[in-house]
């Protein structure tokens, strides 16, 4: 039986233990592939674990600072805003909130 994915409702996806230090994992989240990342300040961002260009995980690249390396052809986007910074990606990842309570991860998708 399939959940029906609820606007604005966060999902507990994981802990922040379970992150990398720096990098990223991917949650499914009601169907959707969600990459949760963290960058080396600490932050907790939550977005669409393709890339836009590439059809890639975006999971599997380098996180440098606030940013996220598409490791195929070195798209980078911004996890903050999913705006690309680096060709060959032009299109925009979707982003998603995050809400930490204590050291659970919750996730509220994007429309």
């Amino acid at each position: 039986m399939s959940e029906q994915v609820r606007t604005g409702e966060p999902v507990h996806v994981c802990s922040v233990d379970d992150l990398p230090a720096v990098g990223a994992v991917v949650a499914d989240i009601h169907g959707r592939r969600v990459a949760i990342a963290r960058d080396s300040a600490g932050h907790v961002h939550a977005f669409d674990d393709t890339c836009t260009h590439a059809n890639v995980s975006l999971a599997e690249g380098e996180v440098e600072g606030e940013l996220i390396e598409c490791w195929l052809h070195g798209s980078q986007f911004d996890m903050r805003t999913g705006e690309p910074k680096q060709l060959p990606a032009t299109v925009p990842i979707a982003v998603h909130t995050v809400t930490l309570d204590g050291d659970a991860v919750y996730v509220t998708l994007a429309d």
